[in-house]
């Protein structure tokens, strides 16, 4: 079975402003959300299922992603069952 092809170039990241939104994360942390809208998903959501923001500042994700300490456990846990190739396993939060 071939393995689906992975890259970071697949998801943007959303940083909070200043301001946190009422409907996403009430925390300081970095979310991701995938670049190519799929059928059947919710275009609002991050990657973990949070709301987006009101006014996202989006960016590119580098690999120094995996270093960053604000990334959502959540959004993290998917992102690596995701480049493994496997389901995501939820971590204790």
């Amino acid at each position: 079975m071939p393995r689906p092809a992975w890259s970071l170039y697949a998801y943007q990241l959303i940083e909070p402003d200043e301001q946190l939104d009422l409907f996403a994360c009430q925390e300081v942390r970095v979310h991701l959300v995938t670049r190519q809208l799929e059928l059947g998903a919710p275009a609002d959501r991050t990657l973990c299922g949070g709301l987006l923001p009101a006014q996202p500042r989006w960016s590119t994700v580098a690999r120094s992603i995996f270093r960053d300490q604000r990334l959502c456990a959540l959004c993290r846990a998917i992102l690596e069952a995701q480049r493994r190739g496997t389901r995501p396993v939820w971590p204790q939060l």
